[in-house]
């Protein structure tokens, strides 16, 4: 299926929603085909800690994009050092780093990346971190535990496995 461009921009290349470069791990859908400023990406890990979890990231594209970056938010609680228990991502392509050149595909693979390397040293979620940096293997069984709908360090986890 074939997507409408970007209202608001002018370069076809990259703000083209048919150019998303998708991988198989990956889906986007949209509440409303006529908006497609507002859709959610689904990413679904084959690999690392976060493998056999289905999340979704609410992305909201302002009428300023390329010049401001879009909004995403991760729509289900998740343990995981760069995304706070609210759904604030860390991704710095997302704040500081935003450049007009870079592309909705750039922040996919950002957060594609942040499922198979979490980033301790630049965390929305200081608890997560520690638990990274000090004891990976607990680290990966905290990750388990909410993925299946479990409570860790006093918060509880929606299933998030398939």
């Amino acid at each position: 299926m074939a997507l409408p461009s970007l209202p608001g921009t002018n370069r076809s290349d990259s703000s083209d929603l048919s150019e998303l470069s998708l991988g198989s791990t990956m889906k986007t859908s949209f509440a409303d085909p006529e908006n497609i400023l507002n859709f959610v990406l689904s990413i679904e890990p084959d690999e690392g800690m976060y493998k056999g979890g289905a999340f979704d990231f609410s992305f909201n594209i302002n009428q300023n994009f390329p010049h401001d970056p879009p909004k995403v938010k991760c729509t289900k609680k998740i343990y995981h050092p760069n995304i706070d228990l609210e759904g604030n991502v860390c991704l710095n392509i997302l704040r500081e780093d935003w450049k007009p050149v870079l592309n909705l595909n750039a922040v996919i693979v950002g957060l594609q990346f942040l499922f198979l390397e979490p980033n301790a040293s630049d965390p929305l979620n200081k608890d997560a971190a520690e638990d990274l940096k000090t004891n990976r293997e607990g680290f990966k069984r905290n990750v388990k535990t909410a993925m299946s709908g479990g409570s860790v360090k006093g918060e509880s986890f929606e299933r998030v496995t398939r």
